[in-house]
C-alpha cells in the first residue's frame, strides 16, 4: 500500500519542471489539496504566457528594430571612421 507521502512525492514528479519547482517548496502532503495547487499554479502560468504572447504581439515585429547602437557599438548619429579604430 502506497503511503500519502509516497503519493504526493509521485504527483510533485510529473508536474512540469516550472509548476513543480513552485509546488515543492511548500511540502503538500495532502493529495487533494496538491493536487487543488498544481492546477492553480497551471493557471496562473498560462496567464502569465498569454499576457506575455500578447505584448509581444502589440510591440509588433519591428521588436528587434531601432537599435540605439550600431555593430560596431557606436551611436548612429556619432559618425566616426566605417574602418578601424582611430588611432592618437
Amino acid at each position: 500500500m502506497e503511503s500519502k507521502e509516497d503519493k504526493c512525492v509521485k504527483f510533485e514528479n510529473g508536474l512540469r519542471p516550472d509548476i513543480k519547482q513552485l509546488i515543492r517548496f511548500s511540502e503538500i502532503r495532502n493529495f487533494p489539496t496538491l493536487v487543488n495547487k498544481s492546477q492553480i499554479c497551471d493557471k496562473d502560468s498560462k496567464a502569465k504566457t498569454s499576457y506575455y504572447k500578447a505584448v509581444n504581439e502589440k510591440r509588433g515585429k519591428d521588436f528587434g528594430r531601432g537599435k540605439p547602437y550600431d555593430k560596431r557599438g557606436k551611436k548612429p548619429d556619432e559618425g566616426g571612421s566605417s574602418g578601424g579604430r582611430g588611432g592618437g
